[in-house]
């Protein structure tokens, strides 16, 4: 069997940006609510989609902020897409599936921690995470964990990270930390682009094994002086950005195997949801 784990919380900003916008006779905007429960329901549509779990950020802040100041916070989040953060969970439940609402830690560590617990059950054959995002890059493993952007329809098992991004899975996040990531307001070291980081990576595997002195590289990078001069004098910070980009493993999560197999959506509680959302269409198509 495979295992699905969705990002609930990138499925709804997919929706928000790409869905019509529509407002309930309260004047309530769920257009992004409305357009996250088809794409679920389409997932689930998939004879091959049996088990699947969906984690969202119930807030937007973690542990992390307290790690790093300048680390991703809701400001600049639309009001409108803000609010329906806790409908899109009530929608994920609807349809039946197990949720996950993260508070201390972030979405991506729930399916970071899922991905490595359901991996290791002889009976999943794959763990499957339903993303894009760059950051559970680094979960992948061979081809047993792998990610799929399901726009794209294109998955990335450890070939494929590592055809992508120059790295191996593991060495995610020191990618992260060197190059930096503008979505979760990490700025990177000066001067270390895609290329010269995945490169030294490449053979290195790890900021901490990446020598002060540029003499002594054992790979050759344009600018290695300034790379190296960079990377000494802001060590310290590249170690912090890789503990904000390496996910946990060790959210607690009670659900076993057998808890993440779909059994269909509860009608009821799907009733009251669209009756809010305006869309009795999507609940004959479900309920009928």
């Amino acid at each position: 069997m495979q295992v699905h784990l969705v990002d609930g919380t990138y499925e709804l900003f997919r929706a928000y940006y790409g869905a019509p916008k529509r407002q309930n006779p309260d004047g309530e905007e769920v257009g992004a609510t409305r357009g996250f429960l088809r794409s679920l329901w389409s997932l689930l549509q998939d004879e091959e989609v049996t088990h699947v779990g969906v984690a969202f950020d119930h807030v937007v802040e973690s542990f992390r902020n307290d790690l790093f100041d300048g680390y991703k916070t809701g400001d600049g989040i639309e009001p409108e897409l803000l609010a329906q953060f806790p409908l899109v969970e009530a929608a994920a439940a609807a349809l039946g599936v197990v949720v996950w609402p993260m508070v201390e830690f972030e979405a991506d560590d729930a399916i970071a921690t899922a991905a490595h617990k359901f991996a290791r059950s002889k009976r999943v054959e794959q763990v499957v995470i339903c993303t894009p995002d760059k950051d559970l890059a680094q979960m992948v493993v061979d081809d047993r964990i792998v990610t799929w952007d399901r726009m794209r329809d294109k998955r990335l098992d450890a070939a494929g990270v590592e055809e992508k991004f120059g790295v191996p899975p593991s060495s995610i996040p020191d990618y992260l930390a060197l190059v930096g990531d503008s979505a979760d307001g990490i700025p990177g070291i000066p001067r270390w682009g895609a290329k010269s980081t995945a490169t030294v990576l490449a053979h290195y595997g790890a900021i901490a094994s990446i020598p002060d002195d540029a003499e002594s590289w054992q790979v050759k990078v344009r600018g290695a002086k300034t790379l190296a001069d960079n990377l000494a004098a802001q060590r310290e910070d590249a170690m912090l950005y890789r503990e904000l980009a390496t996910l946990r493993r060790d959210v607690p999560l009670t659900e076993k195997l057998g808890d993440l197999k779909w059994k269909g959506a509860d009608v009821d509680a799907l009733g009251e949801l669209c009756e809010r959302l305006d869309d009795e269409r999507f609940y004959a198509r479900v309920s009928g």
